[in-house]
């Protein structure tokens, strides 16, 4: 399709004929333009992507694979073979990467050097019956490695909180428990204090002498609360009587509590206080 006279181009196409709007047909997007066609100038790098069938996390992790895969005698390692290997894969790593291949060089010189000392005659260690194997110290190395790895795989097989199993919380509410505050002796004194008070004003002049038993007040006080679930302190109290009756029926009360038959409390500070029968609760 030619571009109109004038170097205008067609609605909804650009001076190549190709489409502005993106649509199924773009292959991608370029600083937010679409792309229809792959550039002629793209340069992707040779390292851009590789793929690894076989990884290592060392040199001796590589030793170690060398040995475990032919079966090799770790206390007996033909060193010939098994350098040839090692160095056939350090030669790749090589070719790609030189900096990680470093690591693997140190080894591959250590391997070359106890192959050299296994060729010279063995040296002789003072004290032990025979000479000393030049690969000992890497047998060594290949046996701590071996078993650092074996028990890192047996931790990894251990369930993971969060890959292998999630931690359940649930959340329940308490079943409310009511607990109703202490009354002290100040509590019962100020009380005790207030019905005094009350009980001044119907005071009178009349003398008279009363034998009082304060186990015939308990047997009032027992009886006054009998089938009742609460009856408040001053309640329990007849102001009529004068203060002798309303001092033994304390006392009363008292002798009751000490003995936990009966049982004294309030809602909550400073509100009125209650007394009850004393239960056990089922």
């Amino acid at each position: 399709m030619t571009a109109p006279e004038g170097g205008i181009s067609a609605p909804g196409l650009d001076d190549q004929g190709l489409p502005l709007v993106v649509d199924q047909v773009a292959l991608a997007r370029l600083y937010g333009e679409p792309l229809f066609a792959m550039p002629s100038d793209l340069y992707i790098p040779p390292d851009a992507l590789e793929v690894f069938l076989e990884t290592f996390e060392g040199p001796l992790d590589l030793l170690l694979y060398l040995i475990r895969k032919q079966n090799f005698n770790i206390l007996d390692i033909p060193l010939a073979d098994v350098t040839r290997q090692y160095l056939a894969y350090v030669d790749q790593i090589r070719k790609r990467n030189l900096e990680l291949a470093s690591e693997y060089l140190l080894m591959a010189a250590m391997l070359i050097e106890i192959k050299s000392r296994m060729l010279l005659p063995p040296k002789k260690v003072e004290g032990a019956d025979e000479a000393e194997d030049p690969r000992a110290e890497l047998v060594r190395r290949l046996i701590e490695y071996e078993r650092m790895k074996l028990a890192a795989a047996g931790l990894d097989q251990l369930p993971v909180l969060g890959r292998d199993f999630m931690r359940v919380e649930v959340h329940s509410e308490p079943s409310p428990n009511v607990r109703h505050p202490e009354v002290t002796l100040d509590d019962l004194r100020l009380a005790w204090l207030d019905i005094l008070q009350r009980a001044k004003l119907h005071t009178h002049h009349t003398i008279s002498r009363e034998e009082l038993s304060v186990r015939e007040h308990m047997s009032i006080v027992l009886r006054t609360l009998q089938g009742k679930r609460f009856v408040e302190f001053e309640h329990l109290f007849d102001v009529t009587r004068g203060a002798p009756v309303m001092v033994v029926t304390f006392i009363a009360m008292l002798e009751l509590g000490k003995e936990r038959l009966i049982e004294i409390t309030q809602a909550e500070a400073f509100a009125p206080i209650y007394v009850r029968l004393a239960y056990e609760p089922s």
